[in-house]
């Protein structure tokens, strides 16, 4: 399974505000400190605030902001309210067509498979993320010198 790059995006733009708690975040920055699509993140913060997660404020001197602590945004659902399609295979849709999916157990395993992993991603929230290393995540990020 791999996570579509919308939803590593919106971890990397909760892991940054996180890092960044004392002052407002701008889109530009973010997008410059992970080299990535400013476009791509306008669409992935404006789904964040629509969450939950991301308080955007507007006019001058506005910017971006967690909505709520790192320790109550939990991994598990937002990848949840991230990916579009969690089906691992065809036969995981209604509409399958495939031929053995009636008696195949491969559904039934890859559907554990995706639980189970799911259930490790609810363990955690973004502060998890930042231990014990946060120094660290800022200065990749340029947001402090490296030490």
């Amino acid at each position: 399974m791999r996570l579509t790059h919308y939803t590593d995006y919106s971890l990397r733009v909760l892991i940054y505000l996180s890092l960044q708690q004392d002052r407002l975040s701008s889109i530009r920055e973010i997008a410059d400190a992970y080299e990535i699509s400013e476009s791509h993140l306008m669409k992935v913060v404006q789904a964040l605030g629509q969450f939950g997660y991301v308080a955007t404020l507007r006019g001058r001197g506005g910017g971006l902001k967690l909505a709520k602590p790192p320790s109550e945004i939990n991994l598990g659902e937002v990848v949840r309210n991230t990916e579009d399609d969690l089906a691992l295979v065809e036969c995981f849709s209604s509409a399958s067509e495939c031929k053995i999916a009636g008696p195949c157990r491969l559904t039934h395993v890859l559907r554990k498979a995706l639980e189970a992993f799911l259930q490790v991603l609810d363990e955690y929230t973004v502060a998890d993320l930042l231990r014990p290393k946060s120094s660290s995540l800022k200065a990749s990020l340029g947001l402090i010198a490296a030490s």
